[in-house]
């Protein structure tokens, strides 16, 4: 028998919400299946009023393979919105910005702050890099001072409507299909 295969699950039915090729799978499997085809991206979110959009942004990163997502404040986050995601995303604390920039200097990754803010440039015109992070502050303060004095450059998601800014759950999609559309799709023959 396959050694990925999970006997329990073969027997009872898969329920899971994971896409076909990782049917029947055991968790340990999946895990070490996506970690040979991560890419080289990672997303940070602030989390000092306690977000509840964490969620939403680990799931996202899921779908995106994401090396990691990094949680920058308080260590408690919602795991609601992830949809059991977290269980096959590497999610990663950090208690303070400096800490967070400490890791990110040491690991060699640019990090890149999305949010609206004056002198932004518009992310769909930036050329993100391949290995980096990228930041994004909470609902409604954005990211703050000191996470905006890590960043090599702050992005913008351009939008047309009454609304000052979409939610970060949003954002982070927004952002982490504009690194695979750049990253992956361009890359094609």
């Amino acid at each position: 028998m396959d050694p990925r295969l999970d006997p329990e699950l073969l027997e009872q039915g898969d329920t899971r919400n994971v896409v076909d090729r990782y049917r029947n799978w055991t968790m340990e499997a999946i895990v070490a299946d996506l970690d040979e085809r991560r890419h080289p991206f990672h997303v940070a979110i602030e989390n000092f009023e306690h977000d509840a959009n964490i969620g939403s942004v680990v799931r996202s990163a899921n779908a995106f393979l994401a090396a990691e997502v990094h949680i920058v404040g308080n260590r408690r986050w919602n795991r609601r919105g992830a949809m059991v995601t977290d269980r096959y995303q590497h999610v990663r604390h950090h208690p303070t910005v400096e800490d967070f920039g400490a890791w990110a200097a040491d690991a060699g990754l640019l990090v890149i702050g999305i949010d609206n803010i004056e002198g932004s440039v518009p992310i769909e015109t930036y050329d993100i890099p391949r290995a980096c992070v990228m930041i994004f502050g909470q609902e409604g303060p954005g990211l703050s001072p000191a996470a905006q004095d890590l960043c090599c450059e702050m992005l913008a998601i351009s939008q047309f409507g009454s609304t000052r800014s979409i939610n970060a759950g949003a954002a982070a999609a927004v952002a982490m299909h504009a690194w695979v559309r750049r990253h992956v799709f361009e890359q094609r023959p």
